[in-house]
């Protein structure tokens, strides 16, 4: 950023700060983190066994829920004049959590249409999946008051990536595991499949982390 870039976005903070918030838009992201976190339990107890329908039914209903909240953001964002922080960033924050659920929905469908016996290491990459957004979920409050949250901000992001690099290595142990089987070459590829879509999930989280890393960069 050059000197004049930066004395332009330190006129748009001040400006920001002089102005009146719509603060719904953090309640927004409140709400939709909410239902993310409640679709990652929901997908690690289907990958723990039980009745994978029920689970896999909740997962639906929250990923809908999430999806409602989706259109009240976007909705807001073009009708307001003035928000917390940039508006491509709340869109970019609202994508990425709702990418989140979506993906844990697609692999929990491809489970149930391939028939596939989820291994220890789905399970366990999902419980990342639940520590990841948690993560995210308990931080989103802190963004109505930045400036003086930059500290947990800044840990969540660690947390968060600790626990993508996590899910990384289990997946990597699980193809392993999975190729050196006698299972056929078929089955293979259709448990590859839900494999990168359960690590795709944990990589969205990170992705709203590295979101919110640029916002707390832009406004302190």
């Amino acid at each position: 950023m050059t000197a004049r870039q930066g004395a332009v976005a330190r006129v748009l903070r001040s400006f920001r700060a002089l102005m009146p918030h719509d603060e719904q838009f953090v309640a927004r992201l409140c709400e939709h983190s909410r239902h993310v976190v409640e679709g990652a339990i929901a997908f690690r107890d289907l990958l723990s066994g039980g009745d994978l329908e029920a689970h896999y039914a909740d997962i639906c209903r929250f990923e809908e829920a999430a999806d409602d909240v989706t259109r009240q953001t976007i909705q807001a964002i073009h009708r307001s004049f003035i928000t917390p922080f940039d508006r491509s960033q709340i869109l970019e924050l609202t994508t990425a959590l709702d990418d989140t659920i979506d993906l844990m929905k697609e692999a929990g469908r491809r489970i149930r249409l391939y028939g596939v016996a989820p291994s220890p290491e789905m399970t366990a990459m999902a419980e990342c999946a639940v520590r990841a957004t948690t993560e995210i979920r308990d931080s989103l409050p802190l963004l109505n008051a930045i400036a003086r949250n930059v500290e947990p901000l800044n840990a969540m992001q660690v947390k968060v990536r600790e626990a993508e690099g996590e899910a990384d290595d289990l997946c990597d142990l699980g193809l392993r595991r999975l190729f050196a089987s006698d299972t056929s070459a078929g089955d293979k590829l259709l448990v590859e499949k839900v494999y990168d879509l359960i690590e795709s999930v944990v990589d969205r989280c990170e992705d709203v982390a590295d979101v919110l890393e640029s916002i707390v960069v832009e406004q302190v």
